[in-house]
């Protein structure tokens, strides 16, 4: 029973990078000093009756480096999607303009480019966590193995494998932080 025992690895590595997809994810929702798209991703406006993400309404562009605008496709929501954008907690002020929104994006002040960088430790922190999590489920199947008649220098492969993928997904995530970091600070 020993020699058959074979470490989903590719499970492990595919659920690690969907902790690494998830941070990024989180990371582009943070609101550097420059205009993104993707932060108004978690937007989602009350639309015919369902709440509905806000690229689904109208298009999202970036025309400037501090500005993103909203193209509202149906006249009747422009007021409902500005309501959204003023109630995300974004901090961004919507200013009219037909069926257009424009949002420009105000200079951040030292003091919210820290507590940024403190939520974006918090968001990769939660991803190692993740990456711990799915680091104990490999070790556990390599566990029960040895339980079940798997050999010492198996179960010390397997035990290595699982280490060095956990070491290069952390690695990952910390220079991930790194890069965020450095944008948000950058003025």
């Amino acid at each position: 029973m020993s020699d058959d025992f074979e470490l989903d690895t590719d499970d492990l590595k595919r659920r690690m990078d969907g902790a690494m997809a998830n941070l990024r994810t989180e990371f582009a929702s943070l609101r550097t000093g420059r205009a993104s798209a993707s932060m108004l991703e978690p937007v989602m406006v009350d639309a015919y009756g369902a709440m509905t993400p806000i690229n689904q309404v109208g298009t999202v562009n970036v025309p400037e480096p501090r500005m993103v605008t909203v193209n509202v496709w149906d006249k009747g929501l422009v007021g409902k999607v500005e309501k959204a954008i003023r109630e995300s907690g974004l901090g961004i002020n919507p200013q009219l303009n037909g069926t257009i929104i424009m949002l420009p994006i105000p200079e951040l002040n030292e003091e919210r480019r820290r507590e940024l960088g403190k939520v974006a430790g918090q968001y990769a922190e939660s991803a190692r966590v993740s990456i711990r999590n799915v680091r104990r489920d490999g070790m556990d199947q390599i566990k029960k193995a040895k339980a079940d008649g798997m050999s010492e220098d198996d179960q010390k492969f397997w035990e290595t494998e699982v280490q060095e993928l956990t070491d290069a997904m952390i690695k990952s995530v910390d220079e991930a932080l790194d890069t965020k970091q450095t944008e948000i600070m950058q003025v």
